[in-house]
């Protein structure tokens, strides 16, 4: 592993399983870097992951994160600022205020392994992204 600087894709490199807009960023040995974007009025697909778990960053925007466990189910609101986990296991979705669009950094521990790591499930709002 060496030294990496990228910086912000200007267009999406790939779409999330959830339907978000994924720019890739630097990747490590433990784990991934990527911008997440949905665009204003758009909500993500309900889904879990298989092997990995993240860490979430707002950097701009606002939108509300729903996030589901075994033992404990809420809707968090995203605002600049605001930093989550998304353990292994927890089912989740996430969408943009109606006026602006919703952004965030996240790193996925261990690596994104590929699309088949997300498996969907019945989420909290019907889903409005364009597939």
């Amino acid at each position: 592993m060496t030294f990496a600087t990228i910086p912000l894709p200007a267009a999406p490199d790939v779409y999330a399983p959830d339907g978000a807009e994924v720019r890739l960023l630097v990747r490590a040995a433990g784990g991934t870097m990527a911008h997440f974007k949905l665009n204003p009025g758009e909500v993500s697909m309900a889904v879990t992951h298989r092997t990995v778990e993240e860490l979430w960053f707002v950097i701009a925007g606002r939108g509300e994160m729903w996030r589901r466990d075994a033992t404990r189910e809420e809707v968090t609101p995203l605002v600049p600022g605001v930093s989550l986990s998304i353990p292994l296991g927890t089912e989740f979705q996430f969408k943009a205020a109606e006026d602006e669009a919703f952004e965030a950094v996240a790193i996925t521990m261990p690596p994104w392994p590929g699309m088949d790591e997300a498996v969907h499930v019945q989420g909290r709002w019907a889903s409005k992204v364009p597939v």
